[in-house]
């Protein structure tokens, strides 16, 4: 099984999966956290290109093309193995991360992230995909008192310094494609209190669970 968390910067995923890890342990699952970028040690060295601020002059293209690099080993060196191990896998963020980022946000062409996604994927595709959806303004206002607090990596920060207008894209490119696939996607109020964001996420994961 595999189970993905997608959201805009500052949505509570690292919180989430936490909580998440402790339901699949204590009701008898094992359960891997993985995430992308950075799942693997090559992925790291991937993530550590991506995220910085310095590279802000970063091509779409150039981006997208290393997120799918990162997703290809990411893929066949954690996520295949440890489905096949009979593991449950919990990812942070996933190929929707692509399509909303570079696509929808980018603007770059949906038919050759579909490819690519394709293409690294092959026959992998998430059971259940939660979006932690929240304002923008709230978001932002979060992720940067976590990485003014230390709670966040510094050197990590070329998506929180994108315009407002990027993330609003964001945000609405994840919605789209929870209307399109209302069967996998799971949009939970990230706003409220992160008992509350557990709840909510809890409820769906007893019902796949069982």
């Amino acid at each position: 099984m595999l189970i993905t968390l997608e959201g805009i910067e500052g949505s509570g995923k690292t919180t989430q999966i936490e909580y998440m890890a402790a339901y699949f342990r204590e009701t008898g699952h094992d359960c891997v956290i993985t995430k992308e970028p950075g799942g693997t040690g090559i992925g790291e060295k991937i993530r550590a290109i991506l995220l910085n601020p310095e590279n802000h002059k970063m091509d779409p293209l150039a981006e997208l093309l290393l997120y799918a690099a990162d997703r290809a080993q990411h893929v066949h060196e954690i996520i295949i193995p440890m489905q096949r191990a009979g593991k449950i896998v919990v990812c942070d963020r996933f190929h929707d991360s692509t399509t909303v980022y570079q696509g929808f946000a980018r603007g770059l062409d949906m038919g050759l992230i579909q490819r690519l996604n394709a293409l690294v994927m092959g026959d992998v595709s998430p059971d259940v995909t939660f979006v932690l959806d929240l304002p923008v303004e709230l978001g932002l206002k979060r992720a940067w008192k976590q990485i003014q607090n230390g709670s966040r990596n510094e050197a990590e920060t070329r998506f929180e310094n994108e315009k407002r207008q990027f993330h609003e894209k964001v945000r609405n490119g994840y919605l789209t494609l929870a209307l399109r696939e209302p069967d996998r996607f799971c949009v939970v109020d990230a706003a409220k209190a992160p008992d509350q964001v557990r709840a909510a996420i809890v409820e769906r994961l007893n019902a796949l669970v069982k």
